[in-house]
């Protein structure tokens, strides 16, 4: 966003015009092609142009001072903001259902911007069993330097929160699902509680995207994405959003952004992800349909002993999916009857799919979280969050859903060949939507 007035309002957030609420009222896949562009301003493009400039002019000394104390908007150094990440952030804001939202150069860095600019010394932060790996680490040490108490709590039943949360607390910080176990968090219960602390919530919302949960319209203070991921969608590129309220965004862009981390999106990547997220509906309709067969296929193999996914009747918290979001993703986590030896034997055996971390591209990947992504938790750790040595992570692509099965279920009878059993039932793969009716 622009620089406007001092730290608490940004550029862009004026009060909404007439055109502006009838742009709010138009759907999801037509906001992520238009919102905030007009071709008009710029020469008549019909792609917004890539500003790949470090600095801009003033007209007069007057003016740069004007600028830089936020007496007048403007844009003046790329670092605090730039006319390609503007449009990025208007654009995912709309989205989000927030009134404001700011790119970073990636996911970690969108997290910690966000709680350096939240947390003070001897405060303290409540966070869910399960995170990502270098989430994890982050607050587990990265925070514990600087005087910040991590308390972890299993969110699952707010509950639990209920009885942590203190007059300490200023953050109350979750993924859902959550990365690598598929375990939800109700947004709506916990926001309720953290707000009648004085708390704020945070939500890691990547592997939903705003298409299947907007966190916000829930109750919570602030989302934020590895955009690597189902934003930008092709495996190309690294980068982070966050989006809430404008005072909050102008803090952090001021702040943890500015100042602390420099987690600064280059141009280039905002248009990456903007051509992303046109198509966001549409991948997201073919992942979740895919994904909900293939966990379907999996969960009827003898060899597979747990499948975590939420669109399955038999995930204990199939319920809360279905409330709180439009359709059940593109992960599966599984586990198998050989344990950790069947499942890197499995790996070894798959050709198509791709032994890769990373996930939301669009070849199908799979890992193995205690060796790769949350290696950093000790054994006693993930013992302790739930993230058994014998699990496997699964991102579900967009390749023909025979083929992913053809692949998967294939490896899974060559490791297993006393239990083999090949299911191929895809006759008919829902629309992402339908699947949720």
């Amino acid at each position: 966003m622009l620089i406007d007035a001092p730290m608490t309002r940004q550029p862009g957030m004026e009060p909404m015009t007439k055109t502006a609420k009838h742009a709010e009222a138009r759907g999801f896949a037509t906001r992520a092609i238009h919102e905030g562009y007009d071709e008009r301003s710029e020469q008549g493009a019909l792609i917004p142009p890539v500003y790949m400039t470090s600095t801009f002019a003033f007209d007069s000394a007057e003016q740069g001072a004007a600028m830089f104390s936020g007496e007048t908007p403007g844009h003046f150094y790329s670092r605090i903001s730039n006319p390609t990440l503007d449009l990025l952030e208007r654009r995912f804001a709309s989205l989000e259902g927030a009134e404001a939202a700011l790119a970073f150069a990636s996911g970690m860095g969108a997290i910690s911007s966000v709680l350096w600019t939240l947390l003070r010394q001897g405060d303290e932060i409540i966070v869910d069993k399960t995170l990502y790996g270098c989430t994890f680490a982050f607050i587990r040490s990265g925070l514990a330097k600087f005087g910040v108490t991590a308390r972890y709590v299993d969110m699952r039943d707010p509950d639990n929160l209920a009885r942590a949360i203190s007059r300490k607390t200023r953050v109350v910080y979750f993924e859902t699902p959550a990365n690598p176990n598929m375990r939800l968090v109700d947004i709506a219960a916990v926001s309720a509680i953290a707000r009648a602390h004085g708390a704020k919530t945070m939500v890691d919302n990547t592997y939903a995207t705003p298409y299947l949960t907007r966190p916000i319209e829930l109750g919570a203070d602030i989302v934020v994405h590895s955009a690597t991921k189902y934003l930008g969608g092709h495996g190309d590129l690294v980068a982070g959003l966050a989006a809430g309220s404008a005072d909050d965004m102008a803090a952090v862009r001021l702040e943890g952004l500015k100042d602390m981390t420099g987690a600064v999106m280059a141009p280039l990547t905002a248009f990456q992800i903007m051509r992303g997220i046109k198509t966001l509906e549409l991948r997201m309709d073919r992942h979740c349909a895919s994904a909900l067969t293939v966990a379907r296929a999996l969960e009827s193999h003898p060899a597979v002993t747990a499948v975590y996914y939420p669109g399955l009747q038999s995930f204990d918290q199939h319920a809360l999916a279905r409330r709180q979001m439009r359709a059940f993703g593109g992960m599966i986590a599984f586990e198998l009857a050989g344990g950790l030896a069947a499942g890197r034997a499995v790996m070894n055996a798959l050709s198509m799919i791709k032994r890769a971390v990373s996930l939301g591209d669009t070849d199908t990947l799979i890992q193995h979280p205690a060796s790769m992504t949350h290696s950093v938790y000790t054994p006693e750790e993930r013992a302790a969050h739930g993230i058994s040595d014998g699990l496997i992570r699964l991102s579900v692509g967009l390749e023909t859903p025979e083929d992913i099965l053809d692949d998967l279920l294939g490896a899974l009878d060559r490791v297993c060949p006393g239990l083999g059993r090949r299911s191929r039932n895809i006759d008919t793969i829902p629309r992402c939507v339908a699947a949720v009716a």
